[in-house]
């Protein structure tokens, strides 16, 4: 089942190459991997060998596959877009690749994407233009199964053989960030706290 979703990106990533990037873009792994908090990503690093070489990914999200196909198809040209950023040696993204900037947007609405923007995050907001939506029905890109990662729970053994279910711990630490530099720091309870970069005080996100 996985596989046949699989096929699907690797004909979508042929097709918007073809489409927006005039086949240009290099071969790469397209991976299916739990990604929760994002649609899906872009690797720098050349992380899978494949017989004597080494390529580049882009991972989509196991938990984002129940979106209708033309946004996972626009979560792909999203990624695409770093991709081409990348091999151009443009500088589309910044602070550790989180805050997509201008560059960004520009060369992907030249891609049939509408971008939206967001705090701390830039112009990331993905959403396919009808121009796109187009584009993926004309060339017969359809979701082969209705398929998607819902939250797992892992289960371990108490040595008999007996299924022991593990939860995940939860996470008892607050995220603080400074409004003005964007330095972060995490904490085990509520503080107040300034930022002596900036003199602003921390503000708690999460």
């Amino acid at each position: 089942m996985l596989k046949e979703m699989q096929e699907v990106l690797e004909y979508g990533f042929q097709v918007l190459n073809e489409v927006y990037f005039e086949s240009a873009l290099p071969s790469l792994v397209i991976s299916i991997m739990s990604s929760p908090k994002t649609n899906g990503h872009f690797t720098l690093q050349k992380t899978w060998r494949v017989e004597e070489g080494y390529l580049n990914e882009i991972n989509i999200s196991a938990e984002h596959l129940d979106r209708p196909i033309e946004h996972i198809m626009a979560s792909l040209c999203h990624e695409m877009v770093h991709y081409y950023c990348y091999l151009s040696k443009i500088a589309d993204v910044s602070k550790n690749g989180r805050y997509h900037n201008k560059r960004f947007k520009q060369e992907a609405e030249k891609r049939g994407l509408q971008i939206g923007y967001q705090e701390y995050i830039g112009y990331s907001l993905t959403e396919p233009s009808k121009e796109f939506i187009e584009v993926i029905q004309n060339y017969g890109i359809e979701k082969p199964i209705d398929l998607n990662r819902e939250g797992a729970k892992s289960i371990g053994t108490d040595g008999t053989g007996q299924g022991i279910e593990r939860k995940k711990p939860k996470c008892s630490t607050r995220k603080y960030i400074c409004p003005s530099c964007k330095n972060s720091f995490r904490a085990t309870k509520d503080l107040h706290v300034g930022c002596l970069d900036c003199q602003t005080e921390f503000v708690k996100i999460g």
